[in-house]
């Protein structure tokens, strides 16, 4: 049968991070490309609903904090116990913390769409099916049309799900997707769930002065993150005011027309709220894509399996970004788009290594950010995986209060610590809790990325003052205590 309608080299279902990068790859490299997109606007759940609209929330609501609050959002009495209403102190208006949120997303739809048409990239509205691994007939308003192309991306992403005795009706019950359509800082939420999301949004209406209670079915909170860093991060929470309830989960929601809902959590306890954050998972956003008709099996998430190389089962057919699972971060899907394009037309890189080889596959090394408040960011192993696998290592550490920028920005609780080989030296893991942790995650990932080892950081000249100067002291807290145990054998 003939194939219909325009012919692509490449078709990208999503425009989010995952599906740009792998669109801009294929027209920088020559390839006549199409991208997909069911919505209005460009930049899919990453720009409207996720990563940048929180971002934005959250900048908003710690510079208003910072402002209002005294240190970091709270102030304190010479005792170090928190004054959750300090004088002056007013519930900011949630129309006055969206106004960042509203101009970021905004444009940054406009410079993706300006980009893609810079690299000629054709646009195509509306909801995409494959009618085989080459043909993908495309429902709108226009009405049905069909495209065909050579190698096809799925990079339609992720939506927030919850369990069907919690349904979100948008006002009482929300999810990530609809929490900032708020009209108001609510006084009271509840967050269902301890995982990144849950814990980012509970940190942020915590700031605003809404009393959160962050329940999770688990024993802890942000299971993947080493375990020092998440009792730090604990503890702030408690100190700005917020009550966690871990080995719980939600049985049923109350809700009324008007006043408060109740939470009936699992341990008998009953929770009278004004608003309920349910963060418990996501799945693909991969119904009626057709996916049965080319052979792809999901799974029980909707999320797509596939190889090193980001290929389904369909030889043709790559998916990335959320829609294939962790680590689900806009960072990694945008590299996973990128290298899923080079492998399919053996695009080689800057540095003449052929796509098909192992040289394309996804790094082993990638920073994690979480944009909690305090915020945090990690690369490589945690101290709990170090002593599961026997290894010999040691933990340098450096407290912002010792920093003079430390004492500068106002942040008398950050740490960062270096994991560092006990006999070669080696970074084997960083961690970092405190303001500006996403950004200073990246001066360690290079050292590591390059096999340089702690001494780098002793005999590198850091500007003064700044909180790059911990990976001095922290790097020197790891020698003296690899010197000290050597001494004292």
């Amino acid at each position: 049968m003939a194939l219909q309608g325009p012919l692509y080299d490449l078709i990208v279902i999503g425009s989010g991070p995952a599906g740009q990068r792998a669109a801009l790859q294929g027209a920088k490299s020559g390839k006549r490309v199409a991208i997909i997109e069911a919505y209005d606007d460009l930049g899919g759940g990453c720009v409207h609903h996720g990563t940048l609209p929180s971002k934005s929330f959250r900048e908003s609501v710690y510079r208003y904090s910072l402002g209002s609050r005294g240190v970091l959002g709270v102030s304190s009495d010479e005792s170090g116990k928190a004054d959750q209403k300090p004088k002056g102190f007013k519930i900011p208006e949630m129309k006055r913390l969206l106004k960042r949120k509203e101009r970021v997303v905004e444009g940054e739809s406009q410079v993706i769409h300006d980009q893609l048409k810079r690299n000629r990239i054709a646009i195509i509205r509306g909801r995409a099916k494959f009618l085989n691994s080459h043909e993908i007939e495309i429902t709108s308003k226009r009405g049905r049309e069909v495209v065909t192309g050579e190698i096809v991306i799925v990079a339609t992403g992720a939506r927030p799900v919850a369990p069907g005795h919690l349904p979100i009706d948008g006002r009482t019950v929300l999810d990530s997707d609809t929490v900032l359509d708020l009209k108001k800082v609510p006084k009271t939420m509840v967050v269902l769930g301890g995982g990144i999301i849950g814990c980012e949004y509970a940190s942020m209406f915590s700031m605003a002065g809404t009393k959160v209670v962050l329940v999770d079915r688990r024993n802890e909170i942000l299971a993947s993150v080493d375990r020092e860093i998440v009792t730090h991060l604990m503890e702030r929470f408690e100190f700005q005011g917020m009550e966690i309830v871990l080995g719980a989960e939600a049985k049923k929601i109350d809700k009324k027309s008007k006043g408060p809902a109740t939470v009936h959590l699992s341990n008998g306890r009953k929770i009278k709220t004004e608003t309920v954050l349910i963060a418990q998972g996501r799945m693909g956003n991969t119904q009626d894509l057709g996916l049965e008709n080319i052979g792809i099996k999901r799974d029980d998430r909707g999320l797509i399996p596939v190889d090193k190389n980001f290929r389904t089962t369909a030889p043709n057919v790559y998916a990335v970004g959320d829609v294939i699972g962790a680590p689900a971060l806009a960072s990694t899907s945008m590299e996973q788009g990128r290298v899923a394009t080079c492998h399919a037309f053996g695009i080689k890189n800057k540095t003449g290594h052929n796509a098909v080889t192992a040289e394309f596959e996804m790094p082993a090394l990638y920073p994690y950010g979480i944009y909690t408040i305090p915020e945090i960011s990690m690369i490589g192993k945690t101290e709990e995986e170090l002593k599961a696998d026997k290894v010999d290592f040691v933990a340098g550490k450096a407290r912002y209060k010792e920093l003079a920028r430390g004492q500068i920005v106002g942040d008398r609780w950050g740490i960062l610590k270096i994991l560092v080989d006990r006999k070669t030296l080696k970074i084997l893991g960083i961690h970092i809790i405190g303001d500006n942790a996403a950004d200073l995650i990246h001066i360690g990932q290079a050292v590591m990325a390059f096999q340089g080892d702690v001494t780098y950081f002793i005999n590198s000249v850091f500007n003064y003052p700044t909180l790059a100067e911990a990976y001095k002291t922290a790097a020197f807290h790891a020698v003296n205590l690899i010197a000290g145990s050597t001494q004292t054998r």
